[in-house]
């Protein structure tokens, strides 16, 4: 099924856990996309696909600019694994296919 489609997020953050959709496109090993929540809706960058491993950066400015980087694995219709929440360490993100 790949990882390609609108995902259902959940991102635990010092602030409590954020909750956003996520849409995403493999072509090759190349992953696009956006991401959309509270902070507003901003695109992927940075974004690679290898098999069922996944990494992508958003650039998000609410509440702060902050850049985050996800490193994860898609499992059927779900996603998970961690995200560096800039200069506050590294966290957790799931989701589930929408």
């Amino acid at each position: 099924m790949g990882v390609d489609g609108k995902w259902n997020l959940k991102i635990k953050t010092p602030m409590g856990e954020q909750g956003g959709v996520l849409e995403l496109k493999a072509d090759g090993g190349k992953l696009t996309g956006n991401m959309s929540g509270n902070m507003g809706s901003v695109a992927i960058e940075n974004g690679s696909a290898d098999g069922d491993a996944v990494k992508w950066s958003a650039k998000v400015t609410s509440p702060m600019p902050i850049q985050l980087d996800f490193d994860g694995k898609v499992a059927g219709d779900a996603i998970s694994g961690n995200v560096k929440l800039g200069a506050f360490g590294t966290s957790t993100f799931s989701g589930t296919r929408a």
